[in-house]
């Protein structure tokens, strides 16, 4: 008997970002690569006469086409397809305007509801800027929130869990945008196995791990060091070991952060849950600067991201690098994959 054919997968929805920062300009450079990197058709959903004109300014020969979610496929391989917006774009590369504010957050809401309706397979988004949005009157305090409040649907909002990931490291911050002296009063036992849990879940159900191994750091300089550098470690973190071990996920910890991350170290995990935003962020910037992804864990949608930001400096300028957008759809394709997988 001939075995079928495997189904190709729903193209992805990639986000406008900030129009005035690279996000675009990286768009038109994935595609541009799409055959010589093997890439999963997307699909912008941006003001398409915003791109021609990037476009030309940044002496590109990729073609545009306006089209609908189920006309991607076909158009993919010779034109990048575009989801127009209805709200024009009229800043200038490395100039942000908060005019340009509901365009972006359309284009979220849009990827969004076109994975959920199962149009696209995952959302890869685009940097924004979050004082931008801010200045325009947005509510959520960043993409993730607002991320999760859009899969609310009017109930309480899942827990979204950032997750850096490359092909050498996968580590998450258990807390993140909060200042240093603000993160031992908010790291509970609580939040730690909330986010372990999540995590765990994860990596089983997106990258097919069956049995995730997590390393969580200490807070302190040796983890604590038995109590002489903080007593949080002992307190805080290693009741949270005890209590993922107690729902069967295997985790250990916890360790000094410090000689947690060499590569000995790394075969012996699958994901490490850092305490705090640069515990995690130091360590895959050092790995991987140009090809992190930012993975959102704990949403009813895969959702990826490049592990950088809106560049307005270099913005409109020829030099920015598409590594970091490339792996994040690339990661969201192989996430989709395995969904895909898992439900056959």
């Amino acid at each position: 008997m001939r075995a079928e054919a495997a189904m190709p997968l729903p193209p992805l929805a990639l986000t406008q970002g900030d129009p005035a920062g690279i996000g675009p300009e990286l768009s038109l450079l994935a595609w541009q690569r799409r055959k010589a990197l093997a890439l999963p058709s997307f699909a912008c959903l941006a003001d398409i006469d915003h791109l021609a004109r990037l476009s030309r300014r940044l002496g590109l020969d990729v073609p545009l086409v306006a089209c609908s979610w189920d006309e991607v496929g076909r158009h993919f391989p010779d034109a990048l397809p575009v989801i127009p917006l209805d709200e024009a774009v009229t800043a200038e590369p490395g100039r942000p305007d908060p005019a340009t504010a509901p365009g972006t957050i359309a284009s979220i809401a849009r990827a969004v509801a076109a994975v959920r309706q199962g149009r696209a397979g995952a959302v890869v988004t685009n940097p924004i800027a979050k004082s931008v949005l801010y200045a325009a009157g947005f509510a959520h305090p960043g993409h993730t929130e607002y991320l999760a409040h859009l899969a609310a649907d009017g109930g309480p909002p899942p827990l979204p869990v950032m997750m850096l990931w490359c092909a050498e490291l996968a580590v998450v911050p258990v807390t993140i945008h909060v200042p240093l002296r603000a993160v031992p009063d908010l790291l509970t036992t609580e939040l730690i196995v909330a986010t372990g849990r999540i995590v765990a879940e994860g990596l089983t159900r997106s990258f097919g791990i069956a049995a995730p191994r997590l390393a969580l750091s200490g807070l302190n300089p040796h983890a604590g060091e038995d109590g002489a550098l903080g007593h949080e470690d002992a307190t805080v973190v290693r009741p949270a070991v005890a209590a993922l071990r107690a729902l069967g996920i295997d985790a250990g910890g916890p360790y000094p952060a410090d000689t947690m991350f060499h590569a000995r170290a790394r075969a012996g995990y699958d994901a490490a849950l850092a305490m705090y935003h640069d515990q995690a962020l130091i360590p895959i910037k050092t790995i991987a600067f140009d090809e992190g992804v930012n993975v959102t864990l704990g949403l009813p949608f895969i959702r990826t991201s490049p592990d950088h930001g809106t560049a307005f400096d270099i913005a409109g300028k020829g030099i920015a690098r598409p590594d970091s957008l490339v792996a994040a759809l690339k990661l969201a394709a192989r996430m989709v994959a395995q969904h895909e997988r898992a439900a056959a």
